[in-house]
């Protein structure tokens, strides 16, 4: 749930990385709200309680879509391509800084360290 909630305070930051755990979980979680969304709301006589949780819940979905991308080295607009944007979110992010930013895995960079001796 901390992933889902991450996402939804970092709702309009196209900015950056996103890990595949982040993306998933939001996925995970978006998915799981959706249905039970859709259930309750015949049960309330309001069956548009999942389109407005889906309205809501657009720019969200879209930043974390985006940042996804740019973990794997690839713009944003890849979104705009179904198929190969869900190969990208199952993909391993790059290893290291990219040009979106530092690695959300290893933010501290440790690979570029390896080598360097401390004097």
């Amino acid at each position: 749930m901390n992933w889902y909630l991450k996402v939804l305070k970092q709702y309009v930051d196209f900015n950056g990385r996103a890990r595949r755990k982040e993306y998933w979980m939001f996925a995970l979680f978006n998915t799981l709200i959706s249905i039970l969304l859709g259930a309750i709301g015949p049960a309330l006589e309001f069956n548009y309680l999942s389109t407005v949780y889906s309205l809501a819940i657009l720019l969200p979905s879209l930043s974390v879509g985006v940042r996804r991308m740019h973990d794997v080295g690839k713009s944003g607009w890849f979104l705009l391509i179904p198929i190969y944007s869900l190969i990208l979110a199952c993909t391993n992010g790059d290893e290291g800084s990219n040009e979106y930013g530092p690695d959300p895995k290893n933010p501290t960079d440790e690979l570029e360290e390896i080598g360097i001796s401390e004097a």
